[in-house]
């Protein structure tokens, strides 16, 4: 037996429970019943049964949800540093697959960085499947993430900076640019640049770092550089109108 609708004019489909069986070389169907005033989900249970399936009264007694990966958030980063042009703009012109590897782990370190901050540690743990937070991982196709991997990827951007930040310049540079000076105090005690100087944190108890910001005038960052914890403000100002000139071309600096 099997459930069919025939089309009946301009009236709805008229829903027949019927058989069929082969004689002389034909095959004729016979019509059981008529369901058409049945509910569609009693209908769509019977057809189940026909099938050799099982019926059940609601969905949740069929399907177990094992696990959900968050997936919003992660289509929104990677969507903007798509349209951003991020991707290529970290991977430059000339790539080996090496190359390609460390960028996909360098957007989901800014990725996670967005959605939900933490450790390297931590974003190790959140990227590979079995403690992964969102769907960050299968989103870039990483698969299996080490926690070497993510700090030899930070090497390989801190290599690519001089390109990147020469072409954001030339995307968004002309003839003005913005320049400030911040600090931030630290915990550890390993950071070849942490000295005590003047805490803008207001822990004087904890080395710190300097970094200048470079952004252009509606304040897109263009470039930064990290300095000595104790380093005075107006030092590192030499080093930055050497940038704008030399690298950037900005032929007027003020």
């Amino acid at each position: 037996m099997y459930i069919e609708s025939v089309p009946n004019r301009q009236s709805p489909p008229a829903v027949l429970l019927r058989e069929s069986r082969r004689e002389g070389g034909k095959i004729k169907k016979r019509t059981v019943a008529n369901l058409s005033d049945w509910p569609t989900d009693l209908v769509e249970g019977l057809r189940t049964l026909l099938k050799g399936g099982v019926a059940v009264e609601r969905a949740e007694q069929a399907l177990t949800i094992s696990r959900s990966l968050p997936h919003g958030h992660v289509a929104a980063v990677l969507g903007t540093a798509e349209r951003l042009g991020l991707p290529k703009l970290l991977l430059g012109r000339r790539s080996r697959p090496a190359d390609q590897r460390s960028r996909d782990l360098v957007l989901a370190m800014i990725a996670q960085r967005i959605i939900q901050p933490c450790s390297k540690l931590a974003t190790v743990r959140a990227l590979n499947a079995e403690t992964a937070a969102s769907s960050l991982n299968g989103r870039l196709g990483l698969g299996e993430v080490r926690e070497h991997e993510v700090y030899a990827a930070l090497d390989w951007l801190v290599a690519r900076q001089p390109h990147i930040e020469t072409a954001l310049a030339n995307r968004h540079l002309s003839e003005g640019t913005l320049y400030d000076v911040s600090s931030s105090y630290l915990e550890g005690r390993c950071c070849a640049l942490a000295r005590h100087g003047y805490s803008r944190d207001h822990r004087a108890d904890r080395p710190q770092i300097v970094y200048g910001l470079l952004c252009d005038p509606e304040g897109v960052p263009i470039a930064v550089e990290v300095f000595e914890g104790d380093t005075a403000d107006p030092t590192t100002l030499t080093s930055q109108i050497d940038k704008l000139k030399k690298r950037f071309g900005l032929a007027r600096v003020v």
